[in-house]
């Protein structure tokens, strides 16, 4: 029988417990890392450099503690939403974004497809200040962070002033980018968009975080052609996106559509869908000369007539044609295999010297002619002015500020070439991503998934006026936050699609979630938990929606899937993939042998057996621990009993 105690269990394992798992020869039995010996077996078949390259700050031993730092929250569903929305598997989460990322570790670890995230840029003048409501002593966090009660000290200062330094801002990204790698499938991608005043600095963050060796491309994102209207130095017109891959030789970006008619003229239509002239097939730069790749030089023949091309001369196909630039022997860039198997997708063009050799460029967007992406990431449609009519025409007013371009996030999601997969977005903000991931799903009858996170930010009423208004008095909520907005916006935007589409071909709903806190009195260190304890230590959490909620994804049952209620002669267990909860108070002898019954009798596999610890005596508990035991003597499928606090 084991006991869990939620806010002690590390969602998120260290470095060192990551370890553990990789290379457990390297520990004694006390757990301790054995470096000497673990340097040597490995020094033996790798090269091992002293030279370290990384961004060092003050608070970043306390972001490594943050990252690994069991959860201080419950998840609850607001189940009378939920129902209506029962089919979804769209998520909006109310709450810090920290804790929600590690709420989901376990139920969405290498799940996601694309993240993409528009986090505070630490203007001076955006509202960003570092606040953590995580007390820690000097002697807490020295133990934790493995650093100096001095230096516990110097951080814990820093943190409770409120400060808006860069290293105050990279205390606050670390942990939230380092749960996020975690939670991108191996051929996931992460776009974040930043401007001047943090970029260097992300860049440098998140080469640790990812691995430099994954970095991507740093977009320059114009969203205001004429320019902002300082008072100073240059009129700026770009901000910028660092994208990177949790591993970069898995990932293929996608491709944009064309929609200028300049553009499509360029491209033409044959038996199997668009295509333009793509690359010379003769090679280029410093690999093409012949002796570099002596294989891919060959003779291709031409028919004249039909301009078709044959690995072997025959009576149509006389014309022999070499790889030879300016009496240079080079090499093709494609092998005899590839010419052989497209030799469909060549086009032949007669030149003032004979002939070249060209691909024919197919789109990868649906049916669609489409184009490659570029660093200067500009489009009209990328403009903050469009943004802002998209939110008026949504709202009847402009109701936020700085709302990210729904186009601009459209490409960005194809450029992540998400099919049917999750985007997630942990820094909501109006709801732009969610808004993108429905038109897509609309145009391309995709099946793509969000995952929206947003922290109940109080809007200012002085500085915002129009949102705190139309939250107040449009929306009767009392005390109006960003996350209002948020939730409103998906609620518009999907009646928006809904009216020129049908409704059940796409999810155009959500699942409603929030975070809440754990009682004080629940985080108290306990180390033993019996019948013995203080009862005044710490009181039942009796909220079985926030349990099973919390429970089940912590276990790795995703957020939108329900539990089945399962009835044990009068007693309601909550059952899925294996999992059963028995949370309520009242359970018996009677229900004890009803569930056994139903286990050895019934097609109702269970592997874990979940009990809530506050309510069960430990007379049951020992009922139940003893017949699990006897249970799993037999040649049966092993039952796993946690008792849960």
């Amino acid at each position: 029988m084991k006991q869990e105690k939620l806010n002690k269990i590390q969602v998120i394992p260290s470095k060192i417990e990551e370890l553990k798992k990789i290379f457990p020869e390297y520990f004694d039995k006390n757990g301790n890392f054995l470096i000497e010996k673990f340097t040597q077996d490995i020094q033996s078949q790798t090269d091992i450099s002293k030279e370290t390259y990384s961004l060092e700050w003050l608070g970043k031993s306390y972001a490594r503690v943050l990252a690994t730092e069991p959860v201080r929250t419950l998840l609850k569903e607001n189940k009378e939403w939920n129902e209506k929305n029962k089919n979804s598997e769209n998520l909006l989460i109310k709450g810090d974004n920290l804790e929600v990322l590690k709420h989901l570790i376990n139920a969405y670890e290498n799940e996601i497809k694309m993240i993409y995230i528009d986090p505070p840029y630490n203007t001076g003048k955006d509202g960003f200040v570092y606040q953590d409501n995580r007390k820690f002593t000097p002697e807490e966090l020295s133990k934790l962070a493995g650093i100096s009660i001095e230096k516990a000290k110097r951080i814990l200062n820093f943190l409770s002033s409120k400060s808006n330094s860069h290293s105050a801002w990279l205390t606050f990204m670390y942990p939230r980018l380092y749960i996020a790698r975690r939670l991108l499938k191996n051929d996931g991608v992460i776009f974040v968009s930043i401007d001047d005043n943090e970029v260097a600095q992300l860049k440098i963050l998140m080469d640790e975080i990812f691995g430099e060796e994954n970095f991507l491309y740093q977009l320059t994102v114009v969203n205001n052609l004429n320019g902002n209207n300082n008072n100073d130095g240059l009129m700026e017109t770009h901000e910028y996106c660092l994208i990177y891959a949790k591993e970069k030789e898995q990932f293929t970006f996608g491709t944009l559509p064309i929609n200028d008619e300049k553009e499509l003229e360029k491209w033409k239509i044959d038996e199997k869908g668009y295509w333009k002239e793509g690359r010379n097939l003769k090679a280029t730069g410093e690999n093409a000369p012949r002796y570099k790749r002596p294989t891919m030089f060959f003779p291709i023949y031409i028919d004249e007539k039909n301009l078709t091309i044959s690995l072997k001369k025959d009576k149509h196909h006389t014309y022999e044609l070499l790889p030879i630039t300016d009496n240079m022997e080079v090499c093709w860039n494609w092998s005899k295999k590839q010419f052989t198997n497209y030799k469909d997708e060549v086009i032949v063009k007669k030149t003032k010297n004979g002939y070249s050799l060209h691909k024919k460029q197919r789109p990868s967007l649906g049916d669609l002619p489409s184009k490659r992406g570029k660093t200067t990431f500009y489009s009209p449609l990328y403009s903050m002015s469009n943004s802002n009519l998209h939110i008026k025409k949504l709202f009847g007013k402009k109701v936020f500020n700085y709302p990210k371009p729904i186009e601009l996030i459209k490409d960005f999601i194809r450029l992540g070439n998400v099919k049917n997969e999750y985007v997630l977005d942990f820094f909501a903000g109006s709801g732009t991503t969610a808004d993108a991931v429905m038109q897509l799903n609309a145009e391309d009858n995709g099946n793509r998934k969000f995952i929206l996170v947003q922290i109940p930010e109080k809007i200012n009423f002085e500085k915002d006026k129009i949102m705190y208004d139309f939250v107040k008095n449009e929306l009767h909520i009392d005390k109006p936050t960003i996350y209002d907005i948020t939730k409103e916006r998906l609620i518009r935007s999907a009646k928006n699609i809904d009216n020129t589409t049908i409704k059940e071909q796409f999810d155009l709903g959500f699942k409603e979630f929030e975070t809440i806190p754990i009682p004080e009195e629940n985080l108290k260190d306990i180390e033993e938990l019996s019948e013995d304890l203080d009862e005044n230590l710490f009181k039942p959490i009796t909220d079985k929606n926030a349990l099973l909620t919390t429970w089940k994804v912590f276990d790795g049952i995703k957020l939108h899937k329900h539990l089945i209620e399962i009835d044990f002669n009068g007693y309601k267990g909550y059952y899925l993939e294996n999992k059963l909860y028995l949370v309520d108070e009242g359970f018996t002898l009677e229900n004890l042998a009803s569930l056994l019954n139903k286990i050895h009798n019934e097609d109702f596999l269970v592997t874990k057996i979940v009990i809530n610890g506050y309510v069960f005596s430990s007379k049951i508990q020992r009922e139940i621990f003893e017949s699990v035991n006897n249970y799993n003597k037999k040649d049966l499928d092993k039952i796993e009993l946690i008792i849960r606090y």
